[in-house]
């Protein structure tokens, strides 16, 4: 008889247990979530790298990006035991929704991590990372990305917090709003630290955030020059797109331009978490570009997977870009290094996108034309469907993404990647931003 390898065992999910299955994820998330009784340890300080045996240990409310680091993962080359700015601030979101029971300590202590992180920082909230004590990560790049999200997390959490950390959040969104006043023209790195210029992601977050601020939630008053920034950034959006090629460029202006950067999954986020409105023809134009290159069989990027996937009645894996190269493996002459491989935060987002506009045509009707045909025809969907049967069928290709991201994980933990062949995991495992992704998904598929 032949063994069963336990790590082979896959999980298959119907589509009416997604929300149980989310209730499997967050605490599986909040494993990256430190507290005053849950702690990490700098990798640099391990032992026999630090011979003196002095440790770094987390503050509360630093959020790691991941547990991984060479010394306890030989397959990758990369250290994510530190807190991004943008990746803490769309867990704390998650967890405000999740409605904890210890939801105010854990939202307490995100807000005065951050605290922390800003007193260190120097004014320049530009810093993407912050070491897990709260000091900014020098050597990495630079972004305007994070100091909006993390504005649009404390709006959300304010309600939640005690009094004390209510005031201190009411500090932290004036300084991002200073800062992101006072940058928002500025170029600087993009969401995946690889091209600085200007961000479509990146504006789109800010808008988002000012627009936010204008209604005055906290009671903090407007300041000055909210409302020209929202003019200025709206006018910039609408610079990306490229109607020769049919979708929304990412990168405007890049100081170093990759090849086969586009379509980029970073539109669909800039549509999550930002002030892309999900009704937006262009970017169903540059969704269906996205997803005819990882699925369509002619594609030279095509992912192997998702044809087997298809076949089983759920999927596709989306990744970041065409040509991506980074895969988190270790490099060298014995790495059997492939490249463009789907990604867990990537796929869940896009299906946070069908299951947003399925609640958006239900309210105001199908926003069929041109530029969005071939996106609703991927999912069943003509100029003749009536919003209730498109609801309904978009609402299915979102829920075949999330079954495939609950399919290709081991045992409901999710690394970064899927590999784009096998469908098994890889890259670093236990990816904070995977696991809110899929939850932020499952909340949109909700009434």
């Amino acid at each position: 008889m032949t063994d069963i390898a336990y790590e082979k065992i896959q999980a298959a999910v119907l589509t009416q247990a997604l929300d149980r299955v989310a209730g499997f994820l967050l605490p599986l998330m909040l494993r990256n979530v430190s507290s005053d009784g849950f702690t990490f340890v700098d990798p640099a300080d391990v032992l026999p790298a630090n011979p003196d045996g002095v440790a770094t240990f987390s503050l509360p409310g630093c959020i790691i990006a991941s547990p991984s680091y060479p010394a306890n993962l030989a397959l990758v080359d990369q250290n994510y035991v530190y807190n991004w700015v943008r990746d803490a601030a769309v867990t704390a979101i998650e967890i405000a929704e999740a409605d904890l029971p210890t939801g105010v300590d854990l939202l307490n202590d995100y807000v005065s991590f951050a605290d922390v992180c800003q007193r260190n920082s120097g004014g320049d909230l530009s810093f993407a990372v912050y070491t897990i004590d709260g000091r900014p990560r020098t050597n990495w790049s630079h972004q305007h990305d994070g100091p909006a999200l993390q504005g649009l997390a404390l709006l959300r959490c304010s309600a939640e917090l005690d009094d004390a950390a209510r005031e201190v959040a009411a500090r932290l969104v004036r300084s991002n709003l200073e800062f992101v006043l006072a940058h928002h023209r500025e170029p600087r790195s993009n969401l995946w630290e690889e091209v600085e210029g200007q961000s479509f992601f990146t504006r789109a977050v800010q808008l988002r955030f000012l627009e936010q601020v204008r209604t005055d939630p906290l009671g903090l008053g407007v300041p000055a020059g909210v409302d020209e920034a929202i003019d200025w950034l709206r006018a910039a959006l609408e610079q990306h797109w490229d109607a020769a090629a049919g979708h929304y460029v990412s990168v405007l202006e890049p100081a170093r331009p990759l090849d086969r950067y586009d379509p980029n999954v970073d539109i669909v986020l800039a549509a999550v978490h930002g002030a892309v409105p999900v009704t937006d023809p262009r970017l169903h134009a540059t969704a269906a570009q996205l997803r005819q290159q990882w699925t369509d069989p002619a594609s030279p990027v095509v992912y192997p997977i998702n044809a087997a996937d298809a076949q089983l009645g759920m999927g596709p894996l989306i990744g970041r870009y065409p040509g991506d190269v980074y895969d988190g493996d270790v490099d060298g002459p014995g790495d059997p290094q492939t490249t463009d491989h789907p990604w867990a935060l990537c796929t869940a987002a896009f299906a946070e996108l069908y299951h947003r506009l399925a609640t958006a045509v239900i309210d105001g009707g199908v926003p069929f034309d041109g530029l969005s045909a071939d996106f609703f025809a991927q999912v069943g969907v003509d100029a003749g469907t009536d919003p209730a049967t498109a609801a309904v069928r978009l609402r299915d290709a979102g829920d075949r993404m999330l079954r495939a991201i609950v399919y290709h994980s081991d045992h409901f933990e999710l690394s970064e990647q899927f590999d784009g062949r096998t469908g098994y995991e890889k890259s670093v495992r236990n990816l904070t931003w995977s696991y809110a992704a899929f939850l932020s998904a499952v909340r949109a598929r909700r009434p």
